[in-house]
């Protein structure tokens, strides 16, 4: 038996005025999602625990079969793992975004999505100037990177740049014990990134600049048992967010490294398609993931979040039906992490729509229908913990 897991991050969301009161999901051309839900088993969940952040980080661990409860320690530790960043038991990560501030304001969590290269010079003049034997800068992907603080404290308070897009930011800089040594780096670095070669040549070109540093999602190393020690199962994890990626190293996965993949629309859909069924000529279960859907959630562009569904089912979820054609025996759980509404531009613990289907079910077939959060709603399965998706309904079954 061959596993896959598609998580289509952040792609459930509600009614939108501009879509004519349909979802991003209802409103999308996916033909190959559809005739999932219409063969497989359709329904809702939450991947969100009461009391918990709607984060990526927690929804992941609910789509990979982990109760969040028991195993969330933070996000960035996670994001740690993917990146070969060793941490001791008193060592603490950090997300370090770079981000567009302007008159006090988020003007830009992404830095206006700049590129790997950019943003490596960047983080790596960061280290040369504000590393020291306790703190760390590592570069990551896009405006995605990691600081790290040895021997740090871990109980301040900090908020998810996404969240607060066109908010002042004064009210959501870090808080408690410790917050005094992030505001003194982001102060550091604000003046660094100011002057910065990288920065000046985007203003050049009319693209936004990386003004600052954004901290948050602290943690310290978390201890997860693999998927081969809880089912038997070898894996491997594609996705260009470090967090998905650590996650997957964490669970005891393979990172596939797919070449060209961004975690925007311009991603290499065909490659994560292809990568996946060449890696399931030798692995149990594949777990794909795509932030294109998100990144557009946190955009509010109802548009673009549109265009990034119908590019994973055109490029991802047809290619794949097509190669599975060559395993007689196989199971899919398709299901997003969280919901990232264009209205709110950030995530919510809504219950998200999953399908779980196998070969002999597209096989037998089933009557037509779509995978959207009312469809999935109205088709009358509700699992209140995602958790269990996994090891009670794919693996087990």
């Amino acid at each position: 038996m061959k596993y896959l897991i598609l998580q289509p991050d952040g792609v459930a969301d509600t009614p939108l005025p501009d879509l004519g009161g349909r979802t991003p999901l209802e409103y999308a051309q996916t033909p190959n999602m559809d005739r999932l839900a219409a063969c497989g088993m359709l329904g809702m969940t939450h991947t969100i625990p009461p009391g918990m952040p709607p984060g990526s980080d927690v929804g992941t661990l609910s789509v990979l079969g982990y109760d969040p409860r028991q195993y969330h320690t933070g996000r960035s530790p996670i994001e740690a793992a993917s990146m070969g960043v060793e941490l001791g038991p008193e060592d603490v990560a950090f997300r370090c975004n770079l981000v567009c501030i302007q008159d006090g304001l988020m003007r830009d969590f992404s830095a206006g999505h700049i590129s790997t290269a950019e943003a490596g010079e960047i983080i790596r003049e960061l280290q040369r100037q504000l590393g020291s034997d306790g703190i760390e800068f590592h570069p990551g992907v896009s405006y995605r990177h990691l600081l790290v603080w040895r021997g740090g404290k871990s109980s301040m308070r900090t908020t998810p740049p996404h969240d607060i897009t066109d908010r002042a930011v004064e009210p959501y800089w870090p808080q408690g014990e410790g917050a005094d040594m992030l505001l003194r780096l982001s102060e550091a670095a604000r003046q660094i990134l100011a002057e910065h070669p990288v920065n000046q040549a985007r203003r050049q070109k009319g693209l936004v600049a990386a003004t600052s540093i954004w901290l948050w999602g602290q943690g310290k190393r978390p201890a997860l048992p693999t998927l081969r020690q809880r089912f038997g199962l070898s894996g491997g994890v594609i996705s260009a967010v470090d967090l998905v990626n650590g996650l997957g190293v964490l669970a005891g996965l393979e990172v596939i490294k797919v070449p060209g993949v961004t975690g925007f629309l311009d991603t290499n859909f065909e490659g994560k398609a292809a990568y996946a069924l060449q890696a399931l000529a030798d692995k149990d279960l594949v777990f794909v993931h795509v932030e294109a859907t998100d990144e557009a959630g946190h955009m509010g562009d109802a548009q673009k979040k549109v265009q990034a569904v119908e590019l994973f089912d055109s490029k991802i979820v047809a290619a794949l039906l097509e190669g599975l054609r060559t395993f007689p025996e196989w199971r899919m759980l398709l299901m997003p992490d969280h919901a990232t509404p264009c209205a709110l531009k950030t995530h919510s613990a809504d219950p998200v729509p999953f399908i779980i289907v196998g070969a002999r079910d597209l096989q037998a077939g089933g009557a037509a229908r779509a995978y959207s959060e009312r469809a999935a709603a109205a088709a009358g399965v509700l699992v209140p913990e995602a958790c269990t998706l996994l090891p009670t309904y794919l693996v087990q079954n």
